[in-house]
Parts: structure tokens; C-alpha cells; sequence
């Protein structure tokens, strides 16, 4: 069988991002694999290693930057990449129908995506995915098992959890908890170079919701030390994010 995990290229979390003439410069930020993308890439691996006989494919949406995101996956230890490559696509709805012509040119069974993109914090690919496909989705995925075409899976839901069964073809949407992904060793990156990595254009005609722009901010961190043992301090905190941050809600109310 082909398991298809979908992956986008993102800043990483930790890069420095400044707002420069009222939208976001990326011109310093250091770009990698989104994490929730990662846990699928190690779900796929892990299921090849327990000895389902399935070739796991690496695919990528984006500019040509995004190559650097599926090379990552590859030296994780996928056995190919495809990048559908084009200008960067912000409506999960347009992505979706691209990915799922590729889903269906690769014949693949399942596929799994990361619960939310890193970027835009949009939790719509997965849904719309499976949705273009007319294939079952499972959500938010903590658990994940598969027996023949029969599937077991474990997804969070607002009071706990719950446990689906099904039959691929399924859409997995994948986040922490599921698995703990690896960290690629230097000979498989150095093998992930000579591994087959297939750039196609991206094939989305218009889109179906675009954004005009956007903008952002910037403000200045307070940087500053709260005096006193821990409980004022913690007093004091606690003041200061009812009364000036309103993150907290005063008793009561």
C-alpha cells in the first residue's frame, strides 16, 4: 500500500519575525518541517517498521523552499518526496483539491496531515482533504492502528476522548501525543540526497478564496523582574493579569 504524509514548510517557532511597513518579514526566519506534519511522517515510518509492506511518500505544497521540508522527511526515513510546487497558497480548500489529484495519481490508501498549520493556524486542510477525496477523516489523532484495511483509532473531543473504527481509505489528522517523531541521523541524510524527489506544478487554477493582505504588529517586551518572595510575586502576577492584561477573570464573575 502507499501512505501519503502531507507537510508544509514553516518558520520555525523559535525564529525572531518583525513586522516591517505593516506586514510580517520573513526574511531572517529560519524555516522548517511544521511540527504536527512531523508526527505523521513518524506514524507512517513506524507502521513500515512493524512490518506493514507500504511505501511511504513525502508531499509537499509550496515554493521551492519547501524541498528543504520534505529532504527532512526523507532522511526521517521516507522512501520518496513530491513537492507540488507554486506560489504560496493560503486557502486550505484550493490546497486540498491539488493534494487530492496527487492522493489519487499515487493510488495511495491513507494519508496523514498535521491537525493545524504552523503558519496561518488553520485547521481546515485535513477536513477538506478527505472532503475532495470522499474518504472517512479522523481528527485530532492520539492513537492510531490499522489491521488489514480495518483501522483503530484514538481522537481527542471536548470532555476526554474517543475510539473510532473504520476501513481505509482514511484522512488521519495527526498532533502531539501520537508518537514522539525522530531525528534524522547523518547517514540518512546523506542517503536522503540520492533518495527520488518529484517536483510537479501546482495545478490549482483560481482560487477559491484569496488574501488580499494582511499586517502585523509589534511591541516592545516589558522585560521586567517582579520583587519579593514567591508568594507576592505570584500575588502580584496575578494582579497585574486580571487588572492589566485581562487574561484572567476576577472571582466571582
Amino acid at each position: 500500500m502507499t501512505i501519503i504524509t502531507i507537510l508544509k514548510h514553516v518558520p520555525d517557532a523559535e525564529s525572531r519575525v518583525h513586522a516591517k511597513d505593516g506586514a510580517l518579514d520573513l526574511s531572517g526566519a529560519t524555516f522548517v518541517i511544521d511540527g504536527m506534519d512531523e508526527y505523521g511522517v513518524e506514524q507512517a515510518l513506524r507502521m513500515r517498521e512493524a512490518g506493514l509492506d507500504a511505501e511511504v511518500v513525502a508531499l509537499g505544497y509550496g515554493p521551492a523552499s519547501t524541498t528543504q521540508a520534505l529532504r527532512t522527511a526523507l532522511a526521517m526515513g521516507a522512501d520518496r518526496a513530491i513537492l507540488l510546487e507554486g506560489d504560496e497558497l493560503h486557502d486550505p480548500l484550493t490546497v486540498a483539491l491539488a493534494l487530492a489529484a496527487v492522493v489519487r495519481d499515487e493510488a495511495a490508501d491513507l494519508v496523514f496531515v498535521g491537525g493545524k498549520q504552523a503558519d496561518w493556524d488553520s485547521a481546515a486542510l485535513g477536513p477538506a482533504l478527505a472532503e475532495a477525496l470522499a474518504w472517512a477523516h479522523v481528527d485530532w489523532t492520539t492513537a492510531f492502528a490499522l489491521e488489514g484495511d480495518a483501522f483503530e483509532a484514538v481522537h481527542d473531543v471536548d470532555d476526554g476522548s474517543e475510539t473510532l473504527r473504520g476501513r481505509l481509505p482514511v484522512v488521519v489528522t495527526t498532533q502531539q501525543g501520537l508518537n514522539e517523531p525522530r531525528y534524522p541521523t547523518l547517514p540518512n541524510i546523506m542517503k536522503a540526497k540520492r533518495k527520488p524527489l518529484d517536483t510537479r506544478p501546482a495545478d490549482v487554477g483560481q482560487e477559491l478564496m484569496v488574501v488580499t493582505g494582511h499586517t502585523g504588529t509589534e511591541r516592545e517586551r516589558r522585560r521586567e523582574m517582579l520583587e519579593g518572595d514567591a508568594r507576592s510575586a505570584a500575588a502580584e502576577l496575578v494582579r497585574r493579569l486580571r487588572g492589566e492584561a485581562k487574561v484572567l477573570r476576577e472571582e466571582g464573575r
